[in-house]
């Protein structure tokens, strides 16, 4: 039996010596390994964690001590030593263990969590609460290099070191070049400073230098200057130690005793601690360990070669056309400027950074500074394109209505990754972003049937004097030829693709496609004619065209990959109440009001009837209610 096998809590690691934990991170790799190869899912920064992951459960004692994961992508190690190990065949699958931590899933994850930065500020929140309640267990949070660029993190931070509560913050740096040298001394006095015995010392010698008459609190001050100078000299803590943070660090991140020391060290202090780590991405996995950037959302791969499984096929994805036509567009307009936050390959953006870098920025995991970054260069006369998916930009939501809205400023939202996502869950699905732009004043929403229709809204957008949003599926798209030429939409207006007399089905972005197969199925096999528009715009509606059919054809279905609440079928009623049509029966197909899990995509597209089935359905529905 593998000790991995005997691990079912942390109380069964704390069981182990400390001689065989290094035997176990081996064991915890290949299974994260195995596994990632098979369902996909964020290897190499898991792969980086694993030795921190043991030593945090090693030295604290969850769940009573609470261990916050941001991200949660790196917590696999911790997902399998706290009791999910016979489940992990299951992650990221239908029904099965969530990619990221979750309050719902065990009492192990403190925090449920998705979206960067939100470790500090959350673990501050429950060191209070600890305090308030007079518990004296610990809160330890783990935080990496990029989520360090999120002005939360340092929001965070800056509360922590002001109300000076109980809490210990790991920075797991992953990136940051730091000499051997250095990082030798750092990890000695790091645990030299750290130790109770030093710490009581400092504290005497302190209160003995203060007490001195006359030129006590002078002596006192320089003692403390000379300790910090000697500390800064050698380790890049000032910055943490500016926040009124204990700094240690840094120290290696995959050496389990020094780890370990430190952690048992830290323990025993009450103030807010900062431990510096450094990890490699991708650990103990070669072709991880060569492209981290590609291992660190992976699909299934071969885990001999690291090669991907899915060959990519002649169909490019949504992602892939954007970022095509960004450089196509930009060689001829160099007032065209592409922004990311931190997601320069997921955007499709790469290219266009290794073309023009001069006009490419990726403002890190920012995306509030990043649409207000946008603004600046709009009102310099530039055409700023935000590429951010779905999920991410819902973070930006002032800095949009506030910067970019008031003033109407020609800011261009491509909105990636709209809809079902699939894999990553409640917190990645993009099902929020027809509803929360078109409530904006000032602000175009659209959404394309397909790739060719994409690159038409992207060049739509570059014309139009003020704030645009397209929003995209993650994917392939339909297969359609793409048009040399790239001509504009006229903004507001949609099309009629298929004409019946008995059912108006209005559809919005790729939910399109699957109305022109609920078509062919109604005519086929219900003997029922339908009217099809690919609306193309949710704000401004088409509503001549939208009217003067629901006159014609009462009976509407309405289909959007998007919640109801306030998205496309929301504008349509609206719409036709202004317009003072009263005598219609209408359905909204959309997302119910819920949060959709993690799973494939087509399959959750059925279960929540986003599909061609659940139009017919409804149309007979309809043709029976009146």
């Amino acid at each position: 039996m593998s000790l991995l096998e005997k691990i079912n809590s942390p109380s069964d690691l704390k069981s182990l010596s400390r001689s065989d934990l290094p035997v176990l991170a081996a064991e915890i790799r290949d299974v994260i390994v195995d596994v990632v190869s098979r369902n996909g899912g964020h290897l190499a920064s898991s792969l980086g964690a694993v030795e921190l992951a043991i030593a945090i459960h090693y030295v604290f004692d969850a769940p009573d001590d609470k261990i916050i994961w941001d991200v949660g992508h790196q917590a696999y190690a911790h997902k399998l030593i706290t009791g999910r190990r016979e489940q992990f065949h299951t992650l990221r699958q239908y029904q099965g263990i969530c990619g990221f931590t979750r309050m719902s899933e065990s009492p192990y994850d403190a925090f449920s969590t998705g979206h960067s930065s939100t470790s500090i500020s959350a673990s501050l929140g429950m060191a209070c609460a600890k305090r308030l309640k007079n518990d004296k267990s610990k809160v330890v949070a783990v935080i990496g290099d990029g989520s360090m660029t999120a002005g939360l993190a340092f929001e965070g931070l800056n509360q922590a070191g002001d109300i000076h509560k109980d809490l210990v913050v790991i920075f797991n740096d992953n990136d940051m070049s730091i000499a051997r040298n250095v990082g030798a001394v750092s990890s000695l006095l790091s645990r030299t400073f750290s130790a109770k015995y030093m710490q009581d010392f400092k504290k005497e010698l302190g209160d003995f230098l203060k007490s001195l008459p006359k030129i006590g609190g002078d002596v006192y001050q320089f003692a403390k200057r000379s300790e910090e100078s000697l500390k800064n000299l050698i380790t890049p803590g000032i910055l943490f130690e500016a926040f009124n943070f204990e700094y240690f660090g840094p120290i290696n991140g995959h050496k389990l005793n020094h780890l370990i020391d430190i952690l048992n060290n830290i323990k025993c202090l009450k103030e807010p601690v900062l431990l510096h780590i450094t990890t490699k991405k991708g650990k103990g996995y070669p072709p991880a360990e060569k492209n981290p950037v590609y291992f660190h959302g992976v699909g299934s791969f071969e885990v001999e070669t690291g090669n991907c499984i899915k060959k990519k096929g002649p169909i490019p994805a949504y992602t892939e056309v954007f970022g095509n036509t960004m450089v196509e567009l930009a060689r001829k307009d160099n007032k065209i400027i592409a922004v990311t936050a931190a997601m320069p390959e997921g955007t499709g953006l790469s290219i266009f950074a290794e073309t023009y870098p001069e006009r490419f920025f990726d403002v890190g995991i920012a995306e509030q500074h990043g649409v207000t970054f946008a603004a600046g260069l709009a009102a310099e006369g530039f055409k700023p394109v935000v590429a951010i998916y779905s999920t991410f930009l819902q973070r930006a939501y002032d800095q949009i209505l506030h910067d970019v809205c008031i003033e109407a400023l020609p800011v261009i939202f491509a909105v990636d990754r709209g809809g079902i996502v699939g894999d990553d869950g409640a917190t990645h699905n993009g099902l929020f972003d027809l509803s929360y732009l078109r409530s904006l004043p000032n602000m175009v929403v659209m959404a394309p049937k397909d790739e060719n229709e994409l690159r038409r809204m992207l060049v739509t957008s570059m014309s139009h004097n003020g704030p645009i949003a397209f929003r995209y599926p993650r994917g392939r798209g339909t297969g359609v030829n793409i048009s040399e030429d790239i001509v504009p939409l006229p903004i507001g207006k949609g099309e009629v693709l298929k004409e019946g007399d008995d059912i108006l089905i209005l559809a919005i972005g790729r939910p399109v496609c699957e109305a022109l197969s609920a078509h062919s199925k109604l005519a086929e096999e219900h003997n029922i004619s339908s009217t099809v528009v690919n609306c193309r715009f949710v704000k401004p509606l088409d509503s001549e065209l939208i009217t003067s059919l629901a006159k014609k054809i009462p009976r509407i279905i309405t289909i959007e990959e998007n919640v109801r609440q306030g998205g496309f079928g929301s504008a349509v009623l609206e719409c036709l109440n202004d317009e003072g049509v009263t005598s219609f029966h209408l359905k909204r197909i959309g997302i119910p009001d819920i949060f959709v899990e993690h799973g494939p995509q087509e399959l959750l597209r059925s279960k929540y009837n986003i599909d061609a089935s659940s139009i017919v359905n409804a149309a007979r529905e309809l043709m029976n209610q009146c």
